[in-house]
């Protein structure tokens, strides 16, 4: 299932226009990142946790050369499933 999916399901269940579907998803999706740009714990009911993650600063190697490379401190997006959404999947 990919957006296009998403948008038309959303545009079956409201029986609005496709247009007014995928802004829909889009403000749905926009608004996820917007909070995790923030910083903040972004928790949508039933699906889970979106948040970000600290990843330290560290030493790692060129696959190709053996060299030793510094790859620099960064965050990273992640996500912690619901309780129904992991029920649902079993």
């Amino acid at each position: 299932m990919n957006k296009a999916d998403i948008v038309d399901k959303v545009h079956g269940v409201l029986g609005t226009t496709k247009a007014d579907a995928e802004r829909a998803v889009e403000t749905v999706i926009d608004s996820v990142v917007s909070g995790l740009k923030s910083g903040e714990e972004v928790s949508i009911a039933g699906l889970g946790i979106f948040a970000t993650k600290a990843r330290p600063a560290r030493e790692g190697r060129n696959p190709r050369t053996g060299e030793t490379i510094h790859i620099a401190a960064s965050r990273t997006a992640k996500f912690r499933a619901a309780k129904a959404l992991k029920d649902a999947v079993k």
